[in-house]
This record gives C-alpha cells, structure tokens and sequence, in this order.
C-alpha cells in the first residue's frame, strides 16, 4: 500500500514539475514581474516617508547623508568625490556607516570624462530611445504645488516633461515618455509600474529613467546654483535585490561622472539601497529623485534639464568617445538579444527535460498503480518491443546466411580455378 501511494505522489509530482519547466519555457519571452521574498518585508515602494530624515554619519559624527527612506544595513553610498560608504549599523534615527576607501570604478570614469578627449573624439551617433515613467505619480513640491502629493497629477510630471523636452530639443534623442499613473503610493506601486516599464520595453528603449522626488524635509540639502543656475540636485538610486545590480550601478557612476563634468555639482551622490525597483529589466534602468517635496518645482525641473545634457553621451545616442562605447558594454536592446540568442540551446534542453518528467509522471499515473505494476507494464511493453523485432531479426539472419553461402559459393569457385589451373600445369610439365 505504501508502494502504491509512493508511486503516485512520485507520479503526480513528475508531472508538475514537467508543467513547471514546460510554463517557464512557454512565458520566457515575457517580462513578468520579479518576485522578491525579501521585498515583503523590505518595504520597497514605501520609501518616501515624507518629513521624515534619517541621518547617515561615519564614526565621528560627520553627516554624509540623508534619507527619507528606511535605510537598511548593507546599503551603500558614493558620494559626487568618488568615496564609498556602506552602513554597518542603525539607530533610531540615524545610520552609521564605514568608509570603502574611494571608488575605483568611479573614479577612472571621472579621469576619463575630460573635455579634451571628449573635443577630440568623434563617436558615430547611434539611434536609440529613452523611456521615462513615473513609479509614484503623486509626488509634488510645496512650494508650487501647494502640497507633497496629488494623485494621479502630481508636480512630478512636470519635472518628467522638462527632461524629455531637454532631451528632444537639445540633443534630438527620440523619448518614449508614459505618463500612466500608479497611484496610490503602496506597497504595490512598483508592481503596478512595472506593467508600464514593460511596455515601454516592447519599444527597444536603450534606457529607461524612473523619475521621482525625495522627501526630506530641508530643502537646502538638494538646493545649489549649478551652470549659472538655480537648481534642486539629483540623487541616483540603484536597487541592490535585482540581478542587474553591478551593471546598473556602473551605468549610475558613468551617468555621474559625466554629469558632474558637464555641469558640476548636478549629481549629489548614488544611494544603493535595499529593493529592486524594476531595473532587473535593463542593465541601463535608473532610478533619480530630483530634488525633495520642499524645493520648488522649477529648481526640480532646471536639474533634471541639465541632468539631460549627460544621457546621450554616456548612451551614445550623441557623439562622444568611441573607444567608451566599447569599454562600457552598455548597448541598450543588442545586449539583451544577445543573450536570448545564447540561452537557445538551453531552452532545447529544458523542452526535452519538461515533456520527459511530464510523460513519465503520466505513464506512472496510468499504470496499475504499484511499482510492481510498473515492472510489469514496462515488461509487457518489452515484450511487445521484442516481438516487433522479431522479424526484423529474422530477416537479419536471413541475410547473414545469404552472405555467409555466397561467400562460400564463391571460395568453392576460386578453389575450382586453382585446381584448373594446378592440372594444366601438371599437363604441360608431363608433356
């Protein structure tokens, strides 16, 4: 009896699992949100607790920096000079954090980026499309619009429409700008945004940008004069759960070494935090917080436009160094069709694999149940299996003896010559 039930639990469980591998293979081509065990409990899309600060310091007490978020220990910082960062420890206000040194990475970017070498390289121009969205559509600015949300029309998409139309006046880089709104502010935003980065993919972007403000309360922690111009800074975030993280987070440094070049100051600093924030779509998604909900709203909008003036360097959309393009492994689309092309044969594998486990549960299924049952069912088909070659086997044979008397047939003949010839020469001797 025991055998019985082992033999149909195995059965069964072959079977879904064959319908698992066979699902997986059937959805690959489709962008289905990234499930995260550890996002439940890590709060993302909370992040913005407006009003709220929390204090990042070293071991003296030195402020390095702020979030409105809930900060966790493992997050990182770089901050616009090149040095490293990372927390160690939370209190109830305030995160401690121990240096890293300074950023290699960071740094050779930084070297890099110099107007010389830019004047003197002529990259060919690219085509490519920057996709822009806003993850939290009610994220406004006091000052402008009169209070920190409005759903569904937040001030936010003001600050989107600034960098699309730097983006398209400046340097004539096409925009897929979507404006689909993800209100409420939950839990559940990213999911909901998601749909529409996704969709935005279905267009071959080489980048996607989602646009959003922090929410710390001081304003002058994001307030500068920068090119000339009255501006709020920007923050860059990368998601630290999401298996594109290093990639992001190399395209983040180049988007701040560059920016800072071009328009010194503009980017504060890159904030690696607890999340995912759907930049395991592309190696070149990035999250930006332009300003807090206590800037005004035109400080948010005239950093996100010299922000702009960067993207299509580092992308290659503009000419820029060519000799970067080839060192940075950025290719927006290219790379992504690279890989499904590489994982081809994997999938043959795992076809295979998946209607194996799935006709062996099945067969296991309707078999008497019993694995003694089994032997025999595989027996009688082994029998019938024998059966059919038997007179194939037969014939075989057949022909094996046929070859065998013709061989011999033939032998008896040469020895018929030999001894021909044998008398004849014994005539001619006698003679």
């Amino acid at each position: 009896m025991k055998t019985k039930r082992f033999t149909i639990v195995l059965s069964i469980c072959l079977m879904l699992v064959g319908i698992g591998v066979i699902t997986q293979l059937t959805t690959a081509d489709s962008v289905r949100p990234a499930w995260n065990p550890a996002s439940i409990l890590s709060g993302q899309g909370l992040e913005h607790q407006v009003g709220e600060a929390i204090k990042i310091v070293d071991n003296k007490g030195n402020v390095i920096s702020q979030a409105c978020q809930g900060v966790s220990v493992g997050d990182e910082i770089i901050s616009a000079d090149g040095k490293h960062y990372r927390i160690v420890k939370l209190n109830k206000d305030r995160a401690i954090v121990k240096s890293l040194g300074m950023d290699k990475e960071f740094l050779a970017w930084n070297e890099y980026f110099t107007d010389e070498r830019l004047a003197m390289a002529a990259a060919t121009k690219k085509t490519g499309k920057v996709g822009i969205y806003h993850t939290h559509s009610d994220e406004s600015y006091v000052p402008s619009d009169g209070s920190e949300s409005k759903p569904f029309k937040g001030g936010i998409y003001d600050v989107g429409q600034s960098l699309s139309t730097r983006l398209q006046e400046k340097s004539g880089t096409e925009v897929l700008y979507d404006k689909t709104p993800h209100d409420p502010h939950d839990n559940a935003a990213y999911q909901r945004s998601r749909r529409t980065a996704t969709k935005l993919m279905k267009e071959n972007p080489i980048a996607l940008i989602d646009v959003h403000r922090d929410g710390i309360p001081d304003p002058d922690y994001y307030s500068a004069k920068v090119s000339d111009t009255n501006v709020s800074k920007l923050r860059l975030v990368v998601g630290r759960q999401n298996p594109n993280m290093q990639a992001n987070l190399s395209f983040a440094k180049k988007m701040m070494a560059y920016a800072n070049k071009v328009h010194p100051g503009i980017v504060k600093e890159i904030f690696m935090a607890k999340g995912n924030y759907n930049q395991d779509l592309m190696p070149t998604a990035l999250l930006i917080e332009a300003g807090t909900h206590t800037n005004t709203k035109g400080q948010a909008e005239r950093g996100v436009a010299l922000f702009a003036d960067a993207i299509p360097i580092v992308l290659g959309i503009e000419g820029g160094p060519a000799e970067a393009q080839g060192k940075t492994g950025f290719k927006g689309i290219t790379d992504r069709g690279a890989t499904a092309e590489n994982s081809g044969g994997w999938k043959a594998v795992g076809w295979i694999l998946g209607l194996t486990l799935l006709l062996g549960g099945g067969f296991l299924l309707i078999s008497t149940g019993s694995l003694k049952g089994v032997g025999e069912r595989i027996g009688a088909f082994g029998k019938e299996f024998s059966n059919y070659l038997g007179p194939l086997k037969k014939r075989m044979q057949g022909k094996k003896r046929a070859t065998k008397d013709t061989s011999e047939t033939t032998k008896a003949s040469y020895d018929q010559a030999d001894r021909a010839v044998i008398d004849h020469r014994d005539d001619v001797t006698e003679d």
